[in-house]
């Protein structure tokens, strides 16, 4: 198949897939929609939303349609590394056995991230990072599609552990969930207070999957659009020269090389599942809200005000 055909395959997958997971989730399509963006870029995402949205029913629900082993890990305040990664044991031999721990799947939701100490957090940070996690001195490799997806609550914040902006930066996306309409809260109360089980088709192999993301990895992209990218993300920055007035007002730090780099690979997924062979710059506006809004730190001015991280954002494009 070549790389034409691929993407028209694309296309149509990506469109099955969202009819598939409409079954069970309703509306928050956006939401959806950058979640499988996340995935076929090979990214992780970070969820923010009060409890109640249904959030892990969407991350299963997606990680079934992908035909993905699906895990999830509740974090709590005394969570330890070894509880989510692993631990040796003595078997009945008297030798030591490597007993897997959650983070070994394809799909982890990481329930409230944010509750547990920085140690943990950085054992799953790790596993992110590397695709492969070191336990007892023996490196063991993760099965590829991996992709993480943390929730966060952003009302309670006693006794929790915010992750720290670098930490942050390895998340491809932040995605806000709002409350439903009252129309979609009436289709979910139907369907979730009747006795029937909605099934979910698996749609795809973790091969395909793979092969899916190394395919928008080869989508040529024109240089004035990766100018474009890297012009926005150096507008964020309040001590560079391209910063902008509101920025510079309201700013106190902006996004690293890091974004340029997820901004480029989102505008290309973005490209590929609506059918387009490359990238322009509407596709880069499309993925800016949800790459950039974890990593444009405001000020307390901006705090004082009530200016939002997407009003920023807006203001570069």
């Amino acid at each position: 198949m070549t790389d034409v055909e691929a993407v028209k395959n694309l296309v149509n997958r990506h469109q099955q897939l969202r009819q598939e997971i409409a079954k069970r989730i309703v509306g928050q399509q956006e939401v959806v929609d950058q979640i499988l963006l996340s995935v076929f870029s090979g990214g992780h995402s970070l969820l923010i939303g009060v409890p109640g949205l249904a959030k892990t029913l969407m991350v299963n629900t997606i990680a079934q349609a992908l035909g993905l082993d699906f895990k999830r890990i509740q974090f709590t305040p005394d969570l330890m590394p070894s509880d989510i990664l692993g631990s040796e044991i003595l078997d009945e031999n008297r030798h030591f056995k490597f007993i897997k721990g959650p983070v070994f799947g394809n799909i982890i939701l990481a329930d409230e991230i944010n509750r547990t100490p920085p140690k943990t957090q950085a054992a799953l940070l790790e596993a992110m990072q590397e695709r492969a996690v070191t336990v007892a001195g023996q490196h063991y490799k993760l099965d590829l599609p991996y992709f993480v997806l943390a929730t966060q609550n952003p009302i309670e914040q006693e006794g929790t552990y915010p992750l720290p902006e670098a930490q942050l930066d390895r998340f491809m996306f932040a995605i806000k969930l709002e409350y439903p309409s009252f129309e979609e809260e009436i289709e979910v109360v139907k369907s979730t207070t009747g006795d029937e089980v909605t099934e979910i088709n698996s749609l795809f192999t973790a091969q395909e999957i793979v092969d899916f993301q190394h395919l928008i990895r080869r989508i040529p992209v024109a240089d004035n659009v990766v100018e474009y990218a890297v012009n926005l993300v150096g507008k964020t920055r309040p001590a560079g020269e391209r910063a902008t007035a509101l920025v510079k007002e309201y700013v106190d730090w902006g996004a690293g090389p890091r974004a340029s780099q997820n901004l480029i690979l989102g505008a290309k997924a973005n490209a590929a599942v609506h059918g387009k062979f490359s990238p322009d710059i509407e596709d880069v506006q499309a993925v800016a809200y949800g790459i950039l809004r974890h990593r444009v730190i405001k000020n307390y001015k901006a705090e004082a005000e009530g200016i939002s991280e997407e009003e920023i954002i807006k203001s570069l494009f």
